[in-house]
């Protein structure tokens, strides 16, 4: 068997082919990208904590080109989520202060607000795109508004952080200009943070200017890489969270009528949606000394994808996986990750999606799919709908 995830056959329905993993082939070596997959729940956990074992810094995308560290490209700027200890310690310390639950509650009212006006939006059409109208734009101007894009440069955002998330090492562009959605990011960022520099704002970018780690400032490159991965992956992945939710309650009727029932629920149903068809597959370490699992040992200085994807669909720690099931407690899923990488905008994440949910069900509750088959995202590491024409009644 041989296992690549960039394979557009398997963005369909990965799951068949996690299974065969987990159940033949717990350690697969892929020899033509370099990079060996685990894709158990216990292995995927185990590994997530120990970060000195496994590190980050190398790189988090199996088959992309090693990370060099270049100010002027997002791609080599150091990224939280690309930084290990002493260092990820310190920077994730800073950025955790704007995520902290009371902050992030404090944004409900105006989330509420954002995705009542996309739904008025809609109103009154028989028919409209989902993930164009909604999903798509809630996270985008939230994330925005954090950190103080103005409105009119939102639709563009979008459009980068998507072309950005459609990574795929094993086709490369022929074309020069399509390896620049993230510089472009990367520049432009650059070009606010500057203005931000001599005219402060009441936002993210200007706190993140004026804050400290033992006396010092963050440089240049740093503040880059975190207004990069917080526009990048603070929206993208929200916006596949309930771009497939959604196609989850269209297949799964009886689990829609249980939110319709009892909107309280949705708040557990929003950790199984997480669970059963996770917006980050899988993402990758390198190890720092050779390690030997099930009897086979990865070298030192190789690639690991941690496959969450299938970890969630582990029968050995989740029962009835391939259930799905909005009431499902406990519900150990590791869609966030875990340990000292664990993602820092799952609360922002599990909030927009809950309100997106309450309001979506309450104004449109018989929505439908108008097409059986889901455009996906064509990227290795994320799973998420392009598009999703839906009809309603």
């Amino acid at each position: 068997m041989e296992f690549n995830p960039y394979d557009p056959e398997l963005h369909e329905d990965p799951y068949p082919v996690y299974r065969r993993l987990r159940d033949e082939f717990p350690v697969h070596h892929n020899p033509e990208l370099r990079f060996w997959t685990l894709s158990r729940y216990a292995d995927v956990l185990e590994t997530l904590q120990a970060p000195d074992r496994f590190i980050s810094g190398k790189g988090v995308m199996v088959g992309a080109p090693p990370i060099e560290r270049d100010e002027d490209q997002p791609a080599g700027v150091p990224l939280l989520i690309t930084t290990d200890r002493p260092r990820h310690t310190q920077l994730r310390s800073l950025v955790s202060r704007a995520f902290t639950p009371r902050r992030i509650a404090q944004l409900e009212p105006r989330i509420r607000a954002i995705a009542r006006g996309l739904l008025d939006g809609v109103e009154g059409r028989r028919e409209f795109d989902l993930v164009h109208d909604f999903s798509g734009p809630l996270p985008t101007i939230v994330i925005a508004e954090l950190l103080g894009v103005p409105a009119e440069d939102q639709k563009w955002f979008k459009e980068k952080s998507t072309a950005v998330a459609e990574f795929d090492p094993t086709r490369p562009p022929t074309d020069p200009e399509e390896m620049g959605p993230a510089i472009e990011l990367g520049r432009y960022l650059a070009e606010v943070l500057e203005r931000r520099r001599h005219e402060p704002r009441d936002d993210l970018l200007s706190a993140l200017l004026a804050a400290e780690i033992d006396g010092e400032r963050l440089s240049g490159p740093e503040l880059i890489g975190f207004a990069f991965l917080l526009l990048v992956a603070g929206n993208e992945t929200t916006t596949n969270l309930i771009s497939n939710a959604a196609v989850l309650l269209d297949r799964h009727r009886d689990q829609r009528r249980l939110l319709l029932e009892d909107p309280a629920r949705i708040p557990r149903a929003i950790e199984e949606f997480l669970r059963f068809d996770s917006p980050v597959q899988g993402l990758a370490r390198t190890t720092t000394a050779p390690v030997t699992l099930h009897g086979v040992t990865i070298p030192e200085g190789d690639q690991v994808l941690l496959l969450f994807g299938s970890a969630n669909h582990d029968e050995r720690k989740i029962a009835e996986p391939e259930r799905l099931d909005l009431l499902r407690d406990p519900n150990p899923h590791l869609a966030f990750g875990f340990g000292a990488h664990f993602c820092l905008g799952g609360n922002l994440a599990r909030l927009e999606a809950r309100v997106a949910f309450e309001e979506l069900l309450a104004r449109l509750p018989d929505y439908r799919m108008t097409e059986s088959r889901v455009q996906r995202i064509c990227s290795g590491p994320v799973r998420g709908v392009l598009s999703l024409p839906v009809a309603v009644a």
